[in-house]
């Protein structure tokens, strides 16, 4: 059987590039070193699936001299899809392309902020694209958008006229998934980490809280980067109950 290939849509870590929202509570540095250890945790999770499958890794990066800081600390054997464009949709899209023409039969592409996110929500994205029919799998996030989509065809009409960094995102996917007729898969939904709000859902769920809304049931990522940057005292950031 053909490789899944799964990609990690992301940027090189940068002090004062990455995480800007997260700088007025942790710094330019930390920030930046957040941004890094959360892509070696989705690294970690994409690797623990090739036990029960045969996936390829991939970070799907922008610019070109993104790649070679990214292989400085992602596995050896992740390969690199460079797509540039001020459009989210448009990358989603020609990334999808470009890694089926390398010859997987189907792709999912991650976000990069979410460090904790199951191993099992990706297999069962590979699963199901797996079924055999064309489809979209969509992973919802908890924010209003979504932290994956997988595709076993070339549908780029999926990421046309959404209202990209907005709540509206996912809804917005589905009506147009409707209008295509495109056969759509759902999975439980998580969240991502870009701000100091879901800084404190990540922070609780490390505390033994899980945030609500999230799939309950299954095993989180085990996020051993993004853990080690805090301390027992960071867990007392909290901010807010969450």
């Amino acid at each position: 059987m053909p490789q899944a290939a799964i990609g990690i849509v992301c940027k090189a870590p940068e002090p004062g590039q990455s995480k800007t929202r997260l700088i007025p509570r942790l710094g330019a540095d930390k920030s930046a070193a957040l941004a890094r250890a959360f892509l070696i945790d989705i690294a970690e999770s994409i690797g623990e699936l090739r036990g029960e499958f045969d996936v390829a890794g991939y970070a799907v990066c922008s610019p070109a001299e993104a790649a070679e800081e990214l292989a400085t600390f992602l596995p050896d054997d992740f390969g690199y899809a460079v797509h540039t464009d001020v459009v989210l949709g448009n990358v989603l899209a020609q990334a999808t392309e470009d890694l089926l023409a390398r010859g997987h039969d189907c792709v999912v592409l991650v976000n990069g902020d979410s460090p904790t996110l199951p191993p099992s929500l990706l297999k069962d994205c590979v699963l199901a694209l797996r079924e055999g029919d064309e489809r979209a799998v969509f992973g919802p996030a908890i924010d209003g958008g979504y932290y994956l989509v997988g595709l076993n065809h070339n549908e780029p009409r999926l990421f046309e006229d959404i209202p990209w960094s907005t709540p509206a995102v996912m809804d917005a996917t589905l009506a147009k998934a409707r209008k295509i007729n495109k056969r759509v898969t759902q999975l439980g939904a998580w969240y991502d980490v870009d701000d100091p709000e879901s800084l404190d859902l990540l922070l609780a769920e490390f505390n033994g809280r899980r945030p609500y809304g999230v799939d309950q049931n299954v095993a989180a990522g085990r996020a051993v980067a993004t853990r080690g940057l805090f301390q027992e005292s960071d867990l007392s950031l909290l901010a807010r109950s969450v």
